[in-house]
């Protein structure tokens, strides 16, 4: 098996300049944790906005200028500030063999899909390995 056969297709990306606040918006009315950041420029994959990076540094701006200024500052943030710029990705034709053990080894959540210019073409999730389990459980 490979990447391709349980890889989401229908993936929700964040703009590099859009806001935390737009990101924090689109996770919640999309109910997604990741959300692959994609240039403004060129639409290439640029990093990766975890819930738990987005939750740390909401947490971190309530804690420093208080709830009532969370909005303003959310809005002045920039996805591409806090994402993460290091990141692994994958590509379609990758056996699943490997990349659940890249899960295993490194406690990630996702891997972002992308062809041969960058482009996201897909994401695999923890849980898209759950559904997996979950399908060969019932064979």
């Amino acid at each position: 098996m490979n990447v391709q056969e349980i890889m989401t297709t229908q993936v929700v990306c964040v703009s590099d300049q859009a806001s935390l606040k737009d990101a924090h918006a689109l996770m919640t009315s999309r109910n997604v944790r990741h959300l692959p950041v994609i240039s403004e420029l060129d639409s290439r994959l640029v990093g990766i906005l975890t819930h738990k990076k987005m939750l740390a540094t909401v947490m971190a701006l309530v804690n420093k200028y208080g709830s009532g200024a969370l909005d303003r500052r959310e809005r002045a943030k920039t996805v591409a500030s806090i994402m993460d710029k290091e990141y692994q990705h994958l590509t379609s034709d990758e056996p699943l063999a490997i990349v659940v053990e890249y899960f295993i080894n490194n406690k990630i959540g996702c891997l972002p899909v992308i062809d041969n210019q960058g482009r996201v073409k897909g994401i695999v999730t923890s849980a898209d390995f759950v559904k997996l389990c979950a399908k060969l459980l019932k064979q």
